[in-house]
């Protein structure tokens, strides 16, 4: 490959679930922990005890990154299964309670505990984190404003949060709404120059308000550790296929905004207002919202969005090998999301004796296979 390989790294984020009670497990985790901790060295704590996450390393092929990504997932299930836990890759877990929740040990952790406090208990939610490596890392704040228009058709993609506390929230992405109440979330500010947003990250470090950039919890923003521009608004996906779909997707926006200098240049107020809308609908509706066209004044299907974002990197698809991503993103756009199969199988399992209980284990269940890749 000639020029910038756009190399990307995936991180999940899963739940641990008691595979007997399907709710918060209590025995098991210490052991379950320490056994991930020496069997995979790319698996590591989260703020809550009842999480895990795995990362890849660095890609230049889809099919590296999903095997990759497949192969961490069926190490933590089987590890799971042997202390009687099911991992799932969802949004928010369906049935645990946030406060039956337990902080993992740890300086950081702690921290961040202190500083947000019962709003960190509650954070009980998981994502799916993609790091692009950029040509020029002195770039990505201009990359990271203009990139925004495109974050609503990337969520809606991976919606896997519709229930919560064992209830359906009547949203196929309740993960942003319990993230929200975090410090530093959502759209970051449209920074004029990265000198400006340097001048930001120093200020608040100054100030005692932020150890460094990255405290800074936004749905995109520049890597402190790597020279990437960091993908973070997606649900963690349900099925590795979508996640690696979505990855591939986002490295060809990056790539096609690097080649397009003028893509979604000098946005201002009211198209970073319309990016915050559509949030709100791909939020809601998944790949059933209807998203506002800034340029034509009106609201289109998903469908069609997502083909306008799709036609504008084929040619950056192609340069990166990334078809199959773009037909991914397709197929979940026809077939429907996570959350719209964890409503089917909590709507069939529920159906049979009427109880909520057995519809929120059904949707457990369903999820532990599909994360294994079982189903």
């Amino acid at each position: 490959m000639t020029g910038p390989a756009y190399r990307f790294g995936i991180e999940e984020e899963f739940f641990l679930a008691d595979a007997a009670t399907r709710g918060t497990p209590r025995s098991g985790v210490r052991g379950f922990h320490a056994a991930a901790k020496s069997l995979l060295p790319a698996a590591e704590r989260e703020l809550l005890q009842s999480q895990i996450e795995i990362a890849t390393p660095p890609a230049t092929a889809l099919e590296e990154a999903r095997a990759g990504l497949a192969s961490l997932r069926r190490g933590l299930a089987e590890i799971g299964r042997a202390h009687g836990i099911l991992v799932l890759a969802a949004g928010t877990h369906p049935g645990a309670a946030w406060d039956a929740q337990r902080p993992t040990d740890g300086a950081r952790y702690h921290g961040i505990l202190d500083e947000v406090r019962m709003i960190g208990r509650r954070t009980l939610v998981s994502g799916m984190h993609v790091h692009v490596e950029v040509a020029r890392p002195d770039d990505r704040v201009d990359l990271m404003n203009r990139l925004l228009p495109v974050l609503p058709v990337l969520l809606a993609l991976s919606v896997s949060s519709p229930f919560w506390q064992g209830r359906d929230t009547g949203l196929a992405g309740y993960r942003l709404s319990v993230f929200g109440e975090m410090p530093r979330t959502g759209l970051p500010d449209l920074f004029s120059s990265n000198a400006e947003f340097e001048r930001y990250v120093a200020v608040m470090v100054q100030a005692g308000a932020i150890q460094d950039a990255s405290f800074l919890w936004w749905h995109l923003r520049p890597s402190i550790r790597y020279p990437t521009l960091e993908l973070r608004i997606a649900d963690s996906c349900t099925r590795v296929e979508d996640a690696v779909a979505i990855a591939g997707l986002y490295r060809c926006l990056v790539r096609a905004a690097e080649r397009r200098p003028d893509l979604n240049a000098r946005l201002d107020g009211v198209a970073r207002a319309v990016i915050r809308e559509n949030l709100w609908r791909a939020q809601r509706d998944g790949v059933q919202a209807a998203l506002i066209d800034p340029e034509a004044g009106r609201a289109v299907p998903y469908g069609e969005a997502l083909e306008t974002v799709l036609a504008l990197v084929a040619e950056d698809a192609e340069a990166l090998a990334c078809g199959p991503a773009l037909d991914g993103a397709r197929r979940i756009a026809r077939e429907g999301t996570s959350a719209d199969r964890q409503r089917a199988a909590y709507e069939s399992a529920r159906g049979q004796d009427g109880e909520d209980a057995a519809g929120i284990a059904a949707v457990v269940d369903a999820l532990a296979r599909e994360t294994e890749g079982r189903a």
